[in-house]
């Protein structure tokens, strides 16, 4: 079943998706060249513990290996889950997905950006540029009466018209009193297919995008996944309420 908010759980979600959002922009401006992803993952759990939430990732999964980290910190080829190190130090030409969570008065918000390291390739830019609009597009279809295909359907048409591939084997979801609840959200579908969405849902919509080959792997530690053939990925995400007047992005400043 797909929770449906109340206006007050909404108000609250909305007061996450707010503060979520100032840390989101923090750790955007704080990513340069030589900096650790460890760093950006200190700087993240102190903001969220300031504002009065926890983390959401951080323990997140099974509890013989739980998820260790504040933030997901991805660099190129890394879709979704790249564990921060201070071993990882970030070097021109780079992208990184940052990926953060938290939990606020009992409910959840959930965002994503992915950001240049310096100068990058065109094809890089072109890769982000895509995928930010891909979300774009998938925010505009998240309204009463849509259906969770036609979310998923302009993401895939926006990857691949760029000559991108949308990551297939991960989705997007539902969010509230859970970080992951119904619906599965794929960054691929037909339009007119899928659960009917409807006023009250909220759903962390996230669009995952890759240079070459959809197919992924995941590497030894159980939570870092890469694109198999190694090119680059841009993930991007924001939490979105679907209102009677149309869908509402949650996690803005």
């Amino acid at each position: 079943m797909i929770p449906i908010k109340s206006d007050l759980e909404m108000e609250k979600m909305a007061k996450a998706g707010r503060l979520l959002a100032t840390v989101r922009e923090a750790l955007r401006d704080a990513v340069r060249v030589g900096i650790g992803t460890k760093e950006l993952d200190d700087m993240a759990e102190k903001m969220i513990r300031a504002g009065g939430a926890r983390p959401a990732f951080k323990g997140y999964g099974n509890k013989n290996n739980p998820y260790p980290a504040t933030i997901c910190a991805s660099i190129d080829d890394v879709v979704v889950h790249g564990i921060p190190s201070s071993a990882d130090v970030l070097k021109e030409g780079m992208i990184i997905s940052v990926d953060l969570g938290l939990e606020l008065d009992g409910f959840f918000a959930d965002s994503a950006f992915t950001k240049a390291v310096g100068k990058i390739s065109q094809e890089d830019k072109k890769l982000i540029n895509a995928t930010e609009e891909a979300l774009a597009q998938a925010i505009e279809m998240a309204v009463a009466g849509n259906r969770v295909g036609d979310i998923s359907y302009a993401i895939q048409k926006v990857a691949e018209k760029s000559g991108f591939s949308p990551i297939r084997d991960l989705v997007g979801h539902g969010i509230g009193e859970r970080l992951h609840e119904e619906p599965a959200v794929p960054c691929f579908g037909k339009a007119g297919e899928g659960p009917v969405l409807a006023v009250g849902m909220v759903l962390a919509i996230e669009p995952m995008i890759a240079v070459g080959d959809w197919r992924v792997e995941t590497g030894e530690d159980g939570w870092t996944v890469r694109t198999a053939d190694g090119s680059k990925c841009a993930h991007v995400e924001h939490t979105v309420a679907i209102t009677k007047n149309g869908p509402v992005v949650l996690t803005l400043t």
